[in-house]
């Protein structure tokens, strides 16, 4: 657990001055710096008082977890070590986490399928970690270019999950989300999504703080389960009565702690509106009907697509989903206001935010949605591809 015991301290173990997540993300003065994702990554977690990450490499995520590691080379990460595989590593996070340490971890494609039982675990075992999750290619042919379908199998994990479009938002979310995940009403583990390659491999701008000021470290005891210590054995995640003599009472533990895991996601809603500065954001014309509902670099790309189609006298806006776990159904909704035709744009061949978009305006929103355009394994979406699925979809109506 946490290295720091007293939490009157002002400094944690390598010096760097405690702050709040408020002042760290919205007062602290920030200098531009030109980084990739991972390098982003690096910093953030330099300034989050993390006692644990455990790594494994696999594309496009390794670069993050060697930096990550160069952290603990050089004081700012308590505890670092390698995982013998991806299962093995988010079973050690689980193991850190319960005992009360503020871990974090990366993983990306193939290696995320293969630690799969592990992240409903994670959250029924409420630990608030945080894994990083890079988004590439899962199917075969094999390919290790970014293709965000492996977020389809997270989504009914009890984890909450976030979205970052660029290098900005990596930095910003992955602090705020310890801070989220940590809240005692919340308590559950965060993945925090950006797709491999066009934003862990691409360099940008961004501003950062200082890295002489950090997080408070997370106080485990205020957790809604107390951390494994030598008074707390690991028993209490198996009790006793509700497996070994009752069925009935096995099975109603079993489904009402489902229920409370889904339950701390929601609760996580006003947190996670406050630090991200809302749910959702939108660009563009503000009296549009026709709308892209994105998450992810499929966002840039509908930006691009909206000033183009402005150009041509087409009104439309983009609609960014910050939170895909809890879903932002009411906040879409609004944003959604006059809009009659909705695109979603996807890096993936099955169209999982379309589905999730049409549940939640199922019976809410008279728009006609339209998943697409799709594309798969690594490639581009070029600006022309979503006015084409525009100029289809418009003419097709008659108009």
């Amino acid at each position: 657990m946490s290295r720091i015991t007293d939490m009157t301290d002002t400094h944690n173990w390598s010096g760097q001055k405690l702050v709040t997540a408020d002042h760290m993300l919205f007062d602290a003065p920030r200098e531009k710096h030109f980084m990739t994702g991972s390098e982003v990554l690096k910093e953030a977690i330099k300034r989050c008082t993390v006692d644990a990450s455990v790594s494994y490499p696999i594309t496009p995520q390794s670069e993050a977890a060697h930096l990550i590691g160069e952290l603990w080379a050089e004081g700012y990460v308590g505890t670092y070590f390698r995982g013998e595989n991806e299962f093995g590593v988010m079973s050690e996070v689980a193991g850190c986490a319960m005992a009360g340490a503020r871990t974090v971890t990366t993983t990306s494609g193939p290696g995320t399928l293969r630690a799969m039982e592990n992240f409903p675990q994670w959250s029924g075992t409420r630990i608030p970690c945080q894994l990083v999750l890079m988004a590439r290619g899962i199917n075969s042919p094999l390919t290790i270019q970014p293709d965000n379908l492996e977020v389809s199998f997270m989504l009914e994990t009890g984890c909450m999950i976030w979205y970052a479009e660029n290098v900005q938002e990596l930095f910003d979310m992955s602090i705020a989300a310890f801070i989220v995940a940590e809240k005692p009403d919340v308590h559950v583990p965060i993945v925090t999504v950006v797709d491999g390659f066009f934003v862990s491999h691409t360099r940008e701008s961004v501003m950062l703080p200082a890295d002489d000021i950090a997080l408070f470290p997370y106080e485990p005891y205020k957790s809604p389960l107390p951390p494994i210590d030598s008074e707390t054995p690991p028993g209490r995640f198996l009790r006793d009565p509700f497996v070994m003599k009752s069925n009935y009472i096995s099975y109603a533990t079993h489904a009402s702690w489902q229920w409370e895991v889904r339950s701390a996601v929601e609760r996580s809603r006003p947190y996670a509106e406050h630090f991200l500065n809302g749910l959702v954001h939108t660009t563009g014309n503000e009296d549009a009907t026709i709308a892209f509902v994105t998450c992810g670099t499929a966002s840039h790309q509908a930006k691009e697509a909206q000033r183009d189609l402005e150009k041509q006298g087409i009104k439309t806006k983009v609609i960014k989903l910050r939170t895909i776990r809890p879903f932002p159904t009411k906040e879409l909704l609004a944003a959604l206001d006059g809009v009659t035709d909705v695109f979603v744009p996807e890096f993936n061949v099955v169209g999982w935010l379309e589905k999730e978009v049409k549940t939640a305006l199922y019976n809410k929103h008279s728009a006609a949605i339209v998943g697409g355009p799709r594309v798969a394994g690594g490639m581009s979406m070029p600006s022309e591809a979503i006015q084409k699925e525009v100029f289809e979809h418009i003419n097709g109506k008659g108009a």
